[in-house]
């Protein structure tokens, strides 16, 4: 996959936010492994960039783990962001992901509610259909867009913000994601990716209260812009 420089992938930018296609493998804020984060090669790519003599603000508002791509938001004020945390936690933004699945799902369209709780150790979620103690109440849908030869682009508008939601609750009805496997695949992405996409980001402003409406390119490979493609067809 290649490397895209971070100037060609912003979907959006003003005073108060901006927002990036974030590449699949890139950390969003730093962690145990010490590799720069997207957060702070933003930092530094907006100071070079506006000529900056002191330190740049960014909060981050929310995340995206590390295998995934797609759109992800950064607040550039610190009203921003408390604003755009608010509207996380109030479910206002609408989020909508693409999914490639080695199965085809039963169900064109559907809902899936289950309850999940996550395992420390192993950094993973499982499901239950029944609600148990510490459990979460995990909530989806999905619509089945295309296949090829071999896999299934499901569309998905998430309702819930559970950790690996989306991953846990396609596997547990069988349609584990390509690539994915902590949690099934039958073999890993070259890239060590997973194909899941973070498509699309409907929102009102924080600040401005306007309507924004982002869509987020697929990453560069064959399979992602076959369905993208036929998307477009």
């Amino acid at each position: 996959m290649k490397t895209i420089p971070l100037a060609d992938r912003i979907l959006f930018e003003d005073n108060h936010l901006i927002i990036v296609n974030k590449l699949p493998g890139e950390l969003v804020q730093g962690d145990k492994t010490g590799d720069v984060p997207l957060s702070e090669s933003l930092k530094t790519f907006i100071k070079k960039r506006n000529n900056k003599p002191g330190n740049v603000f960014l909060g981050v508002p929310h995340r995206l783990d590390r295998p995934v791509g797609g759109a992800i938001i950064f607040a550039k004020t610190s009203k921003a962001l408390s604003r755009l945390s608010d509207m996380f936690r109030r479910k206002t933004i609408d989020k909508t992901y693409w999914a490639i699945t080695e199965n085809k799902p039963a169900a064109s369209q559907a809902e899936l509610v289950g309850y999940l709780i996550k395992n420390e150790s192993k950094n993973k979620s499982f499901v239950s259909d029944v609600e148990k103690g510490g459990h979460k109440e995990a909530r989806l849908s999905y619509t089945y867009l295309k296949g090829s030869d071999r896999y299934h682009l499901l569309e998905i508008d998430l309702h819930t913000g559970r950790h690996h939601q989306i991953r846990a609750q396609l596997a547990n009805m069988g349609c584990i994601i390509k690539g994915d496997l902590k949690y099934g695949a039958a073999r890993s992405n070259p890239d060590g990716s997973i194909s899941l996409h973070a498509r699309r980001l409907k929102f009102e402003h924080p600040v401005k209260q306007t309507p924004l409406d982002l869509t987020a390119p697929c990453p560069d490979d064959k399979l992602w812009a076959f369905f993208e493609g036929s998307e477009n067809s």
